[in-house]
């Protein structure tokens, strides 16, 4: 693959970053993501609990849950009338480690 493709696969990369980063480039939100990294990742926390562990108020969670939910960082699991937040590997986070991987690879073939 040439430079050319290498940079317009690179664009489409941070295009479909966007949201991602847009979500956890927030302080707020990074500190609910370690909370949940902290914990169970099959079994995931209520609202209530994140807000224990980051001492933010509950709506203020629950409008950093849903940018993180829309973005595709985090998902939800519903049990009853029960919601149970957590990350999986599955989550749009793997764009992110694509992009480093096509950007890594750039910078070692052509600098």
């Amino acid at each position: 693959m040439n430079k050319q493709d290498q940079l317009s696969m690179i664009k489409d990369d941070f295009m479909n970053c966007q949201k991602v980063l847009l979500a956890i480039g927030d302080e707020t939100r990074q500190s609910i993501l370690l909370v949940l990294m902290g914990t169970d990742c099959q079994t995931g926390l209520r609202v209530g609990e994140i807000t224990e562990q980051t001492h933010l108020s509950r709506p203020a969670v629950s409008h950093h849950l849903k940018i993180l939910r829309d973005a595709g960082v985090i998902l939800m699991r519903k049990e009853g009338t029960k919601n149970f937040y957590y990350i999986d590997i599955r989550t749009k986070l793997g764009l992110l480690k694509n992009l480093v991987l096509d950007i890594e690879t750039l910078l070692t073939e052509y600098y």
